[in-house]
């Protein structure tokens, strides 16, 4: 058995074996919306179909190539985030190829956008 020690939380004196006393415990993490359509990445639809089709019709990152750039593709992203939405997860009009820099970089802005948005309600 563990020896009782004081309650993480700043100032609190409760002794727990815990880590924190029972008031003070964290609250575990739900899990993110995206976890639920996130299999779709996983389906032979994508896997098979829509990705590998996506990167042949444009092999070049879309964002590289603005900026006179030539680099291979190697990510399919949605260009209005679909957030479940199926139809807008299969339609190819709303696909394009990029780079993992380029893929990442718009991720962190449409999160970012998202975040304050939601601090803002």
């Amino acid at each position: 058995m563990k020896p009782l020690r004081p309650c993480r939380h700043p100032g609190c004196p409760e002794l727990t074996r815990e880590g924190y006393c029972s008031r003070h415990k964290p609250k575990r993490a739900g899990r993110r919306a995206s976890a639920e359509y996130h299999a779709w990445y996983n389906l032979p639809v994508w896997t098979d179909e829509l990705r590998p089709a996506q990167l042949l019709r444009e092999p070049w990152c879309r964002e590289c190539t603005k900026r006179g750039l030539r680099t291979r593709a190697t990510v399919v992203d949605h260009i209005t985030p679909h957030r479940g939405e199926w139809k807008l997860f299969i339609d190819p009009a709303n696909h394009q190829s990029l780079c993992k820099h380029h893929h990442d970089q718009k991720t962190a802005r449409e999160q970012a956008e998202e975040q304050r948005k939601s601090d803002r309600n």
